[in-house]
């Protein structure tokens, strides 16, 4: 292993720090004000954390009927950040396609909102 490799290595510890969670979307609407074209999410936890808010860049692949209901997996213990007038608070997450637009990541069969990847 060089020493360049070595240095992009997180422990386990450090990924144990980031609280991934799947969370079903309640609601999804356009984000005209958003610089690249984006939808705002409402995002269902479950008990323990709730409803959360997400803007994500996704309307390559999707629309608002489309995302609603659908399990998504997103960071829930970032900070939240203030996208123009909108504050988002999870991190939704997704892969790239090979246009670089984003496809969504979820399981593949149904489990309780708010558990935790593993």
């Amino acid at each position: 292993m060089t020493d360049e490799s070595k240095k992009s290595l997180a422990t386990f510890d450090e990924f144990l720090k980031i609280d991934i969670r799947v969370g079903r979307v309640i609601e999804a609407a356009p984000f005209p004000e958003a610089r690249k074209p984006a939808l705002k999410l409402v995002i269902d936890f479950g008990a323990e954390i709730g409803l959360k808010k997400s803007s994500a860049q996704i309307t390559e692949h999707y629309n608002e009927d489309s995302l609603i209901g659908r399990q998504v997996m997103a960071v829930v213990n970032f900070p939240p950040r203030q996208i123009g007038p909108f504050m988002s608070e999870v991190l939704t997450l997704g892969l790239s396609d090979e246009e670089g637009h984003i496809i969504l990541i979820g399981p593949d069969s149904e489990v309780p909102d708010g558990q935790r990847l593993h």
